[in-house]
């Protein structure tokens, strides 16, 4: 599937000096951002939509739009398939392929990764404060 994406990638790249006339990957590219990531969090609606109803055969012709649209994201933000590839990889050491990444897992850009017992850890893990200590009346 990298192959795919990584094919999908290029082709959106040669697009931006295409015609929009022409080419609807040019004419989303012209239309910017906000148009783009619009796109891409409909196409991300229509999937929800879809595996609510149990059709699969649409879920998977809208997780095609949706990675077409993703792909389009990464292109107009620099993202290469490459980077994503390199933080699934990453995950996948830490957690295994099936977890995803919590958000306070997740180091800041530039922090320093330190190993505690094998695992990665980043900065200081402090508890948060328990909502369900308050009392009820």
């Amino acid at each position: 599937m990298t192959d795919s994406v990584d094919r999908l990638y290029d082709a959106v790249l040669a697009a931006k000096g295409s015609d929009p006339v022409v080419s609807r990957t040019a004419r989303l590219l012209r239309a910017g951002r906000p148009k783009i990531a619009k796109k891409l969090a409909e196409e991300a609606v229509e999937v929800v939509i879809d595996a609510m109803h149990g059709d699969s055969d649409a879920v998977v012709r809208e997780s095609a739009d949706l990675l077409y649209h993703l792909v389009v994201v990464w292109a107009v933000s620099g993202v290469r398939p490459s980077d994503v590839w390199k933080e699934m990889n990453r995950r996948e050491q830490l957690f295994g392929i099936a977890e995803k990444l919590l958000k306070h897992h997740m180091p800041a850009k530039g922090a320093k990764v330190g190993v505690k017992m094998g695992v990665k850890i980043a900065g200081k893990v402090t508890a948060l404060p328990d909502r369900r200590l308050r009392h009820r009346r």
